[in-house]
């Protein structure tokens, strides 16, 4: 189904204000918080159609996805983000095409981005601030290890993003973000001297206005948005 620009520049602003007193709320300026566009709802096909829209940058979860977008028509007017999984093997051909990858999650992929780079390059690590078996992340006792390997790599840690456990309730994600938060500040006492550690990365369509009122500075927001942009039939 085809995007509507008109649609989805409605459904942008609607969020974007939300994300603006949200941020008020948590006693920051209203421009806080960056809106991120999760780029797996749409294809190549819909980069005019989110340029109309207002989108400035979008966020990908998978190589192949990114350059096919990366190449479409009008393309130089979006920034683009990965925030899949990366793996080491693909760090080569992402780190040219990202303002910022959000899914560090190993210190082997820190090397290589540390390998790879030509110039200055920072990142977000990934943290599961539950310590659920089944999803990725640096645990929050190994991200002192990380924040040295990313040192020693010359990588720049700009945050952390997270995932919280699955939760109906926006409220149950509530006391996750907040030790993300709560996470981040500590990291940054610590080594504030070495990385920057301003942003955090978290929040999604369900659940971003509780984490921006918790401390997000990005949402990656998608289907929710994106679904609210369609053409009807």
């Amino acid at each position: 189904m085809m995007i509507d620009s008109a649609r989805l520049g409605s459904a942008l602003d609607d969020a974007r204000t939300q994300i603006a007193e949200a941020a008020v709320r948590s006693g920051r300026p209203p421009d806080a918080v960056q809106l991120v566009l999760a780029g797996k709802y749409v294809g190549p096909e819909a980069v005019p159609a989110l340029l109309a829209a207002g989108v400035s940058v979008v966020g990908e979860n998978r190589l192949q996805d990114l350059l096919a977008k990366r190449a479409a028509p009008g393309a130089e007017g979006l920034v683009f983000d990965f925030i899949g999984s990366l793996q080491r093997r693909k760090v080569r051909d992402v780190l040219p095409a990202v303002r910022l990858i959000h899914s560090v999650d190993r210190i082997s992929v820190i090397e290589e981005i540390g390998a790879r780079a030509e110039g200055p390059v920072r990142v977000l690590l990934q943290v599961n601030i539950a310590e659920e078996p089944t999803k990725q992340g640096f645990i929050p006792v190994d991200l002192d290890g990380a924040l040295a390997a990313a040192g020693v790599a010359g990588v720049t840690v700009g945050g952390l993003m997270a995932l919280p456990p699955f939760a109906e309730d926006p409220e149950a994600s509530r006391p996750w973000f907040e030790r993300v938060r709560l996470l981040r500040d500590e990291l940054a006492l610590k080594w504030g001297n070495e990385h920057d550690l301003r942003d955090l990365s978290m929040g999604t369509s369900q659940d971003f206005i509780v984490a921006v009122e918790a401390g997000a500075t990005i949402v990656r927001v998608g289907r929710g948005i994106v679904d609210q942009g369609r053409m009807e039939p």
